[in-house]
C-alpha cells in the first residue's frame, strides 16, 4: 500500500472526526484519483491538527442509491427472524489501515459511514413540510431548551384529546437530514398521539453540531449520561414530565436511523427516565466510538466498541425494533444486536414468532419476548423487502415506506401495554 495514500486516509478521518467534511471529501477524492497532495492544502505531517470544521459544509458527494450492503438473498426474504442471542456474538470493531484503504477504493466509505453519520447515502434531503392542519384544540409548540451541554429547539405536539392531563409523553428523534416537522410528517404520530392521548416531542438536531442535522450517536462524548446530546434530551424529556406531571412509566422514546441509534443510547444511559424504547433501523448502544467503528458496525461487521461501559446494575427497558431486511444502510445484523441487549436476562421467558402482511403489501416476521403474565418486554418486527425507511409511513415526509406495517401505531400500542 502507497505510505502516502495510507496518510491521506489519516488525515481525512481526522478532518472528519472534526466535522470538517469539506476538507475530508477533497482529501479522498485526491487520494483515490492519484493526485498528489498540494502544500496549499496539506501538511506533510500526518501527525498535525486538522483545521477547524467548517459548519453546515456540504455532505459527502456520492451517489445517493449506491448501496454498501448486498440486500438478504431471495430465499431467506421469507423466512422468520433471525432466533435471538445471535447477536451476541463478539466479533472485531475495528479495520487494518489496509481494510480501511480497500473499503474506501470501493467507494463504500462515502455511502455508509457519511450516510449515518452525515446523511450521504439517505435518498434525497428532508422535505419543507408545511405547518400541519391541526384539531381543534391541538397544539404544534415551537420551544427550545438549554443546559450545560448546548441548546437544542423542540417541536411538541399537544392533543386536543388530552390537554391538561395527557396519557404520557413520546420523545422522537429524527434521523439525518431530517427535522421536527419532517419527521412528525413522515411517521404520522401526531395522528396517533391524537387517538392515545399522548404528548410527543422532537428534538432537533442542530447543523452547527452536525452538519447534516445527524444525531452523534457515535461519538464517546455522546454516549454518556449526563453529558453532551444525551443530557440535552433527557433535559427535554424532563422539562416536559414535569409540565404535565408524568412519571416514568408514561415516558418513552423512539427514533429512526440515527435517531434510532441515539434513541438506543438513552434507553442505555437514562433507564431511570424512560420505561421502553424504539428503535426502527438503528445501531446498538456502545457499537462505535469513531468513524471508522461507525462504518464497521452499520455494515453488520462489528462487536461492542471500547467506549463507555453499560451500566452494570442498570434497568430493563421494554424495547420494540422495527428493521426493514433489504436496509442498504443499516444491516439487518443491528437490529439482532439490539434485541439481544434488550432481552432480560434468567428463566421464565417465553419466545413467540409470528408472521403476517401488512395492508400495504408487506410481509414480516414479528419475534416477541415475554414474561410469565404474557407481557411483551422485546418485539422486533423484520419487514421483507423494506429499506432504510420507517415503516408504514407517509409520503408527506421523508424516509418513509407506506407499504409496511405501521410502526407509528404499533409503537404506540407497545409502549402502553398495560397502563390503565
Amino acid at each position: 500500500m502507497n505510505d502516502d495514500f495510507a496518510t491521506a486516509m489519516r488525515r481525512a478521518v481526522r478532518s472528519t472526526r472534526a466535522l470538517n467534511l469539506a476538507e475530508a471529501t477533497r482529501v479522498i477524492q485526491d487520494a483515490l484519483a492519484g493526485r498528489p497532495a498540494s502544500d496549499a492544502r496539506t501538511s506533510t505531517n500526518p501527525d498535525i491538527t486538522p483545521p477547524p470544521p467548517v459548519q453546515r459544509s456540504t455532505p459527502f458527494p456520492v451517489d445517493p442509491d449506491a448501496e454498501i450492503i448486498q440486500p438478504l438473498a431471495k430465499p431467506e426474504a421469507e423466512e422468520p427472524a433471525e432466533r435471538i442471542g445471535d447477536a451476541a456474538t463478539s466479533r472485531r470493531v475495528r479495520k487494518s489501515l489496509g481494510e480501511t484503504v480497500r473499503i474506501l477504493r470501493e467507494g463504500r466509505l462515502a455511502s455508509g459511514v457519511f450516510g449515518l453519520l452525515h446523511g450521504a447515502g439517505l435518498p434525497g434531503t428532508a422535505k419543507q413540510v408545511p405547518e400541519p392542519i391541526l384539531p381543534d384544540g391541538a397544539q404544534f409548540l415551537a420551544r427550545s431548551f438549554t443546559c450545560p451541554a448546548g441548546s437544542r429547539s423542540y417541536r411538541l405536539y399537544i392533543p386536543a384529546s388530552a390537554p391538561d392531563r395527557p396519557r404520557g409523553l413520546v420523545v422522537m428523534l429524527h434521523g439525518c437530514k431530517q427535522d421536527p416537522e419532517d419527521f412528525a410528517a413522515g411517521t404520522g404520530m401526531n395522528a396517533v398521539a391524537e387517538t392515545h392521548g399522548l404528548v410527543i416531542a422532537y428534538p432537533s438536531q442542530s447543523g452547527a453540531s452536525n452538519a447534516s442535522s445527524c444525531w452523534n450517536w457515535f461519538r464517546p462524548a455522546d454516549q454518556m449520561r449526563d453529558e453532551g446530546e444525551p443530557s440535552i434530551i433527557a433535559g427535554i424529556t424532563m422539562e416536559i414530565m414535569s409540565e404535565f406531571g408524568l412519571d416514568r412509566d408514561r415516558v418513552f422514546v423512539a427514533g429512526l436511523s440515527a435517531g434510532g441509534a441515539m434513541a438506543a443510547v438513552m434507553a442505555e444511559t437514562y433507564p431511570d427516565l424512560y420505561s421502553a424504547a424504539g428503535i426502527h433501523s438503528g445501531v446498538a448502544y456502545g457499537s462505535a466510538n469513531d468513524v471508522v467503528s461507525a462504518f464497521s458496525a452499520m455494515r453488520g461487521d462489528g462487536g461492542l466498541a471500547s467506549g463507555p461501559k453499560r451500566l452494570a446494575n442498570r434497568q430493563w427497558l421494554r424495547t420494540i425494533v422495527f428493521q426493514g431486511s433489504a436496509d442498504r444502510t443499516v444491516h439487518p445484523f443491528n437490529a439482532d444486536r439490539i434485541v439481544a441487549a434488550a432481552t432480560p436476562t434468567g428463566v421464565g421467558w417465553a419466545v413467540r414468532k409470528e408472521s403476517g402482511r401488512s395492508a400495504g403489501g408487506r410481509t414480516y416476521a414479528r419475534t416477541i419476548v415475554a414474561d410469565t403474565a404474557g407481557r411483551p418486554a422485546v418485539e422486533y418486527w423484520l419487514v421483507y423487502g423494506a429499506g432504510h425507511a420507517w415503516s408504514g409511513g407517509h409520503s408527506a415526509g421523508s424516509y418513509t415506506d407506506p407499504n409496511g406495517p405501521d410502526a407509528s401505531s404499533q409503537m404506540v400500542r407497545f409502549f402502553l401495554d398495560g397502563l390503565e
